[in-house]
Protein backbone atom coordinates (compact mmCIF):
# COMPACT_ATOMS: atom_id res chain seq x y z
CA UNK A 1 0.00 0.00 0.00
CA UNK A 2 1.49 3.35 -1.21
CA UNK A 3 2.11 5.84 1.53
CA UNK A 4 2.13 8.64 -0.99
CA UNK A 5 0.05 11.69 -0.54
CA UNK A 6 -3.68 11.27 -2.53
CA UNK A 7 -3.20 13.67 -5.77
CA UNK A 8 0.35 14.51 -5.36
CA UNK A 9 0.07 17.19 -7.93
CA UNK A 10 -2.50 19.07 -6.62
CA UNK A 11 -1.11 18.86 -3.29
CA UNK A 12 2.40 19.97 -4.43
CA UNK A 13 1.07 22.63 -6.81
CA UNK A 14 0.27 24.48 -2.90
CA UNK A 15 3.92 24.96 -1.86
CA UNK A 16 4.69 26.98 -4.92
CA UNK A 17 8.05 30.25 -3.58
CA UNK A 18 7.06 33.06 -2.85
CA UNK A 19 7.59 35.72 -5.63
CA UNK A 20 7.98 39.63 -5.91
CA UNK A 21 5.14 41.18 -7.74
CA UNK A 22 7.51 41.43 -11.13
CA UNK A 23 8.12 37.50 -11.01
CA UNK A 24 4.26 37.12 -10.83
CA UNK A 25 3.76 39.49 -13.34
CA UNK A 26 5.53 37.66 -15.94
CA UNK A 27 3.90 34.33 -15.03
CA UNK A 28 0.97 36.06 -16.27
CA UNK A 29 2.55 37.41 -18.97
CA UNK A 30 3.79 34.16 -20.52
CA UNK A 31 0.56 32.71 -19.75
CA UNK A 32 -0.82 35.50 -21.84
CA UNK A 33 1.37 35.38 -24.82
CA UNK A 34 2.70 31.89 -24.86
CA UNK A 35 5.99 32.58 -23.16
CA UNK A 36 7.87 29.49 -22.22
CA UNK A 37 9.10 30.28 -18.68
CA UNK A 38 10.88 28.01 -16.51
CA UNK A 39 7.84 28.98 -13.63
CA UNK A 40 8.36 29.44 -10.11
CA UNK A 41 9.38 25.84 -8.78
CA UNK A 42 12.86 25.99 -11.23
CA UNK A 43 13.18 29.50 -11.29
CA UNK A 44 13.68 28.57 -7.23
CA UNK A 45 15.34 26.02 -7.41
CA UNK A 46 18.18 27.70 -10.09
CA UNK A 47 18.47 30.31 -7.22
CA UNK A 48 19.23 27.76 -4.69
CA UNK A 49 22.04 25.94 -6.70
CA UNK A 50 23.22 29.39 -7.53
CA UNK A 51 23.26 30.05 -4.10
CA UNK A 52 24.73 26.86 -2.73
CA UNK A 53 27.75 26.46 -5.23
CA UNK A 54 28.41 30.15 -4.22
CA UNK A 55 28.79 31.34 -8.27
CA UNK A 56 29.69 34.51 -8.89
CA UNK A 57 29.76 34.43 -12.78
CA UNK A 58 26.75 32.99 -14.33
CA UNK A 59 26.19 32.50 -17.90
CA UNK A 60 22.58 31.82 -19.05
CA UNK A 61 21.44 30.93 -22.78
CA UNK A 62 18.07 31.97 -23.60
CA UNK A 63 16.73 35.09 -21.93
CA UNK A 64 13.39 35.32 -22.85
CA UNK A 65 11.71 38.07 -21.07
CA UNK A 66 14.33 37.37 -17.87
CA UNK A 67 12.53 35.31 -15.34
CA UNK A 68 14.75 32.98 -14.87
CA UNK A 69 17.83 35.62 -15.48
CA UNK A 70 16.50 37.31 -12.21
CA UNK A 71 16.52 34.16 -10.42
CA UNK A 72 19.86 33.71 -10.72
CA UNK A 73 20.93 37.93 -10.11
CA UNK A 74 19.03 37.96 -7.03
CA UNK A 75 21.66 34.80 -5.44
CA UNK A 76 24.50 36.71 -5.88
CA UNK A 77 25.98 37.72 -2.29
CA UNK A 78 27.53 40.76 -3.22
CA UNK A 79 27.55 42.77 -6.31
CA UNK A 80 30.80 41.23 -7.57
CA UNK A 81 28.18 38.57 -9.31
CA UNK A 82 27.32 38.54 -12.75
CA UNK A 83 24.97 36.95 -15.13
CA UNK A 84 25.60 36.94 -19.08
CA UNK A 85 22.98 36.07 -20.24
CA UNK A 86 22.46 35.38 -24.54
CA UNK A 87 19.24 35.82 -26.75
CA UNK A 88 18.59 35.75 -30.14
CA UNK A 89 15.39 37.85 -30.30
CA UNK A 90 16.36 41.62 -30.18
CA UNK A 91 12.86 42.43 -29.03
CA UNK A 92 12.64 39.55 -26.04
CA UNK A 93 15.92 40.79 -25.06
CA UNK A 94 14.12 44.42 -25.13
CA UNK A 95 11.65 43.37 -23.04
CA UNK A 96 14.10 41.90 -20.93
CA UNK A 97 16.31 44.76 -20.12
CA UNK A 98 13.24 46.55 -18.92
CA UNK A 99 12.40 43.71 -16.42
CA UNK A 100 16.15 43.96 -15.60
CA UNK A 101 15.95 47.71 -14.76
CA UNK A 102 12.68 47.03 -12.44
CA UNK A 103 14.45 44.98 -10.44
CA UNK A 104 17.47 47.07 -10.05
CA UNK A 105 19.73 44.33 -10.78
CA UNK A 106 20.77 45.64 -14.15
CA UNK A 107 24.16 46.57 -13.32
CA UNK A 108 24.54 42.46 -12.71
CA UNK A 109 23.44 41.23 -15.67
CA UNK A 110 24.45 41.67 -19.25
CA UNK A 111 22.40 40.78 -22.23
CA UNK A 112 23.94 39.71 -25.73
CA UNK A 113 21.49 39.29 -28.64
CA UNK A 114 22.49 36.65 -31.29
CA UNK A 115 22.52 33.09 -31.58
CA UNK A 116 24.08 31.22 -29.11
CA UNK A 117 26.37 28.81 -30.61
CA UNK A 118 27.46 32.05 -32.69
CA UNK A 119 28.63 33.99 -29.56
CA UNK A 120 29.67 31.30 -27.43
CA UNK A 121 32.62 30.24 -30.13
CA UNK A 122 33.64 33.98 -29.55
CA UNK A 123 33.51 33.93 -26.13
CA UNK A 124 36.51 33.15 -24.20
CA UNK A 125 35.46 33.89 -20.46
CA UNK A 126 35.55 31.31 -17.32
CA UNK A 127 32.02 30.86 -15.52
CA UNK A 128 30.94 29.52 -12.44
CA UNK A 129 27.34 28.29 -13.16
CA UNK A 130 25.63 27.72 -16.88
CA UNK A 131 22.35 27.45 -17.58
CA UNK A 132 21.04 26.30 -21.11
CA UNK A 133 17.35 27.00 -22.08
CA UNK A 134 17.44 27.88 -25.70
CA UNK A 135 16.33 25.44 -28.68
CA UNK A 136 16.82 22.04 -27.61
CA UNK A 137 18.17 20.55 -31.02
CA UNK A 138 21.39 23.24 -30.25
CA UNK A 139 22.19 21.61 -26.73
CA UNK A 140 24.49 18.87 -27.82
CA UNK A 141 26.31 21.42 -30.44
CA UNK A 142 26.66 23.66 -27.45
CA UNK A 143 27.84 21.33 -25.22
CA UNK A 144 32.10 21.37 -25.50
CA UNK A 145 31.89 25.48 -25.48
CA UNK A 146 29.55 24.85 -21.40
CA UNK A 147 32.64 22.48 -21.13
CA UNK A 148 35.52 24.83 -21.99
CA UNK A 149 33.93 27.74 -20.33
CA UNK A 150 32.78 26.60 -17.16
CA UNK A 151 35.34 26.01 -14.39
CA UNK A 152 36.16 22.66 -12.97
CA UNK A 153 33.33 21.28 -10.74
CA UNK A 154 31.29 23.88 -11.92
CA UNK A 155 27.65 23.12 -12.21
CA UNK A 156 25.52 22.85 -15.68
CA UNK A 157 21.75 22.53 -15.40
CA UNK A 158 19.95 21.59 -18.75
CA UNK A 159 16.45 22.56 -19.20
CA UNK A 160 13.59 20.86 -20.82
CA UNK A 161 15.86 17.69 -21.73
CA UNK A 162 12.32 15.80 -21.75
CA UNK A 163 12.13 16.67 -25.14
CA UNK A 164 12.65 14.47 -28.16
CA UNK A 165 14.64 17.25 -29.41
CA UNK A 166 17.08 16.78 -26.37
CA UNK A 167 17.85 13.37 -27.18
CA UNK A 168 21.29 13.91 -28.72
CA UNK A 169 22.55 15.83 -26.03
CA UNK A 170 21.08 13.38 -23.22
CA UNK A 171 22.78 10.56 -24.67
CA UNK A 172 26.00 12.73 -24.86
CA UNK A 173 26.42 13.98 -21.52
CA UNK A 174 25.24 10.78 -19.80
CA UNK A 175 27.95 8.75 -22.24
CA UNK A 176 30.97 11.28 -21.04
CA UNK A 177 33.80 11.08 -19.53
CA UNK A 178 33.90 15.32 -19.29
CA UNK A 179 30.63 15.05 -16.74
CA UNK A 180 28.91 13.60 -13.87
CA UNK A 181 25.37 14.60 -14.70
CA UNK A 182 21.74 13.28 -13.01
CA UNK A 183 18.23 13.61 -15.02
CA UNK A 184 15.19 14.33 -13.38
CA UNK A 185 11.60 14.00 -14.72
CA UNK A 186 9.05 15.32 -12.29
CA UNK A 187 6.08 17.77 -12.33
CA UNK A 188 6.58 21.17 -12.47
CA UNK A 189 3.93 23.71 -11.59
CA UNK A 190 4.06 26.39 -13.92
CA UNK A 191 7.07 25.76 -16.13
CA UNK A 192 6.63 25.11 -19.54
CA UNK A 193 5.42 22.15 -19.84
CA UNK A 194 4.75 21.00 -16.14
CA UNK A 195 5.86 17.92 -16.87
CA UNK A 196 9.85 17.92 -18.06
CA UNK A 197 13.19 16.78 -17.31
CA UNK A 198 15.87 18.42 -16.20
CA UNK A 199 19.99 17.45 -16.45
CA UNK A 200 22.32 18.89 -14.17
CA UNK A 201 25.84 17.83 -14.72
CA UNK A 202 29.51 18.92 -12.96
CA UNK A 203 32.02 19.67 -15.01
CA UNK A 204 34.91 17.46 -14.23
Amino acid sequence: MSNLVDNPEEYFRKFLPKREQLLIELEEEAQREDIPIVGPIVGELLYILAKVTRAERVLELGTATGYSTIFLAKSFASFRGKVVTIENDSDMAARAAINFHRTGLNQQIEIVVGDAQEKLSEMDESFDFIFIDIDKENYAAILPHCHRMLKQDGLLVADNVGFKDADPFNRLISESSKWRSVSLFAYLPFHSPERDGLCLAVRL
